[in-house]
């Protein structure tokens, strides 16, 4: 099975690249959204972990939360 993995993606360098491509997407907005949230607990898992986007997915969608920006006018 693993062999079959390796060689499927020797063969296919920009399957890869699109999976790398994905979680790193992924990643950086759940880090981002984690970081300005202030939830340190998410940050560390998000940041070590690689679920290929999965982790980083639930977090945005069900724990993190949009904080709403008011602009103070001069």
């Amino acid at each position: 099975m693993i062999e079959e993995i390796t060689k499927t993606l020797t063969l296919k360098p920009w399957l890869v690249l699109l999976i790398v491509g994905w979680s790193l997407a992924w990643k950086g907005v759940a880090l981002w959204r984690a970081a300005r949230n202030e939830h340190k607990w998410w940050f560390i898992p998000l940041l070590v972990i690689n679920t290929v986007g999965i982790l980083e997915i639930i977090y945005i969608f069900l724990f993190s939360e949009k904080k709403q920006f008011i602009k103070k006018e001069e």
